[in-house]
């Protein structure tokens, strides 16, 4: 339990600070996979999921920026390309 309680521990003084999408879901996963395990006394579980929670919202904002940002692509750039190959012509 000692090694659990070190890796707990290490997991409380992590930095808070996200610094990309891939990161925050590999940690994501560390949590899920943390949790799932039904290890971690309630007090960590509890911080587990608040993490957690933030982790998901910065992953659906990067997530929902990029969709924009090919909707952008599919309205403008994109848009005179058909399926053939052909271009802007109808």
């Amino acid at each position: 339990m000692a090694a659990f309680r070190n890796a707990e521990t290490v997991m409380a003084v992590k930095p808070q600070k996200i610094v990309d999408f891939e990161s925050a879901m590999a940690e994501l996963e560390q949590i899920v996979a943390d949790m799932e395990s039904g290890k971690l006394p309630l007090d960590d579980s509890l911080a587990a999921y608040k993490r957690g929670a933030e982790l998901l919202s910065f992953c659906r904002g990067r997530l929902d920026d990029a969709q924009q940002q090919v909707s952008v692509l599919e309205n403008g750039v994109l848009k005179d390309f058909s399926a053939s190959g052909e271009t802007g012509a109808n």
